[in-house]
């Protein structure tokens, strides 16, 4: 990386360890000031602003830098820097070639008042995302030829350039980067090349900043109404209670201010249960060579005895020879004889009704004679190959019920007429 010289900026910032206040403001005790001074490494973050890049200055809530395009061009060019002097405010300009052949005086005065100065292309073309790459490197080789010819020397250049119209491309992105360029975009802009006055500048430019909290602002120090707009701009920016960056190159002098990566993010992300994220690896001391031990032996297990009578020892290696076959997952189910031979069972007598807990309930009487018995002759009677069924004692089989003493026959719901 090549080293940046930032003398020019810093004999005329006289800052209190890197910040300026209003009490660093002669004359203009209500004045805004810069907050700080932030020294970036252009070949660690190449690409910057969200309107287009991942990636953003490291600011804090609240913190806003100033840059300013397409300049110089007298009167508006010495209007703007009148105003940032009165309140002490330091901004980032992105020059144009051929501006600043036609006024080298105003170069220099940008740079006398402490600005940091980058480029903005020779001729300010339309056409970068188009234009043949051999185009676009003589495009941004003679414009920082230019502005490094009004200042005294390319040293005194900062490595920042902006594409003009913002029309980028990765090829020259790439080029840039091989000259340890940064290549700037921005957060939000201010419209101000657009036919809107100077209130309606200030309106947007303080909307989307709200909206961020923090950005890089884009304003062009050619356009009149930026003129207008700007001290009112500042103002609120005062009342807001927002404070204003410079950003200036590293350099031997001026080491890169320190940072981690989350900053250089316009959302960091949350920390928390719900986050997802790899955690830094901690660099740790180199640990000695550990000395080796040796392998444990059955010997020097406890149980070692235990298993000494074991079928198969540890460490002795099964025969498959002599490996029993392998039997059936499932247990296999006893055989059912096909014939149950009943004879061989000992019959069991007929239960007795004084063999029931409940005989001394029920209400016998005298079997009823039988009409069909009556009615067979004795010639049919021995005619028939089935002997008359014989009824057990009291006549349990039909006429069990309960006695009309004990169980009324209101208890089971039953008329004289439905129960016999």
């Amino acid at each position: 990386m090549r080293s940046w010289v930032v003398g020019v900026f810093a004999c005329v910032l006289v800052f209190s360890g890197g910040r300026a206040t209003a009490a660093d403001c002669p004359g203009h005790p209500d004045a805004l000031g810069t907050s700080r001074i932030l020294y970036v490494d252009p070949t660690e973050h190449r690409l910057l602003g969200t309107m287009q890049y991942r990636e953003t200055l490291p600011l804090a809530h609240k913190e806003v830098v100033l840059t300013f395009d397409d300049g110089p061009i007298p009167p508006y060019s010495a209007r703007v820097l009148e105003t940032l002097a009165s309140q002490c405010v330091k901004a980032t300009y992105f020059l144009v070639g051929s501006m600043a052949r036609a006024h080298p005086d105003m170069v220099r005065r940008i740079a006398a008042d402490g600005h940091t100065i980058g480029t903005h292309s020779q001729n300010h073309p339309l056409s970068f995302h188009k234009m043949p790459l051999a185009n676009a490197e003589r495009e941004i080789n003679d414009g920082i030829a230019s502005v490094a010819a009004a200042l005294g020397g390319e040293d005194k250049v900062a490595p920042f350039f902006r594409i003009p119209g913002l029309l980028r491309v990765d090829q020259v992105e790439s080029y840039l980067a091989t000259r340890h360029i940064m290549t700037w975009s921005a957060d939000f802009p201010g419209d101000d090349w657009k036919k809107i006055g100077a209130q309606e500048i200030v309106n947007r430019s303080l909307a989307r900043l709200e909206a961020k909290g923090k950005g890089v602002l884009l304003l062009h120090d050619i356009q009149p109404a930026t003129v207008l707009a700007l001290p009112i701009l500042l103002g609120e920016l005062k009342a807001r209670g927002y404070k204003v960056v410079h950003v200036m190159p590293a350099s031997a002098a001026h080491p890169k201010t320190q940072t981690v990566a989350a900053q250089w993010l316009m959302r960091p992300p949350k920390s928390g249960p719900a986050t997802i994220a790899w955690p830094e690896p901690i660099p740790l001391p180199p640990v000695a060579a550990a000395e080796l031990l040796p392998a444990p032996s059955l010997a020097t297990v406890a149980f070692a005895q235990t298993l000494a009578g074991s079928i198969l020892p540890l460490a002795e290696k099964p025969d498959r020879k002599k490996a029993v076959a392998r039997t059936s997952r499932w247990p296999q189910r006893t055989p059912t004889p096909s014939v149950i031979d009943m004879a061989a069972r000992e019959e069991l007598p007929a239960p007795n009704p004084e063999s029931f807990g409940y005989t001394n309930m029920i209400e016998t009487k005298p079997a009823a004679p039988d009409r069909r018995a009556a009615a067979t002759t004795p010639a049919d009677a021995a005619a028939s190959p089935t002997a008359p069924v014989s009824r057990l004692p009291g006549d349990i089989t039909g006429s069990l019920r309960p006695s009309l003493g004990l169980w009324p026959r209101s208890t089971f719901g039953l008329s004289k007429s439905a129960y016999p």
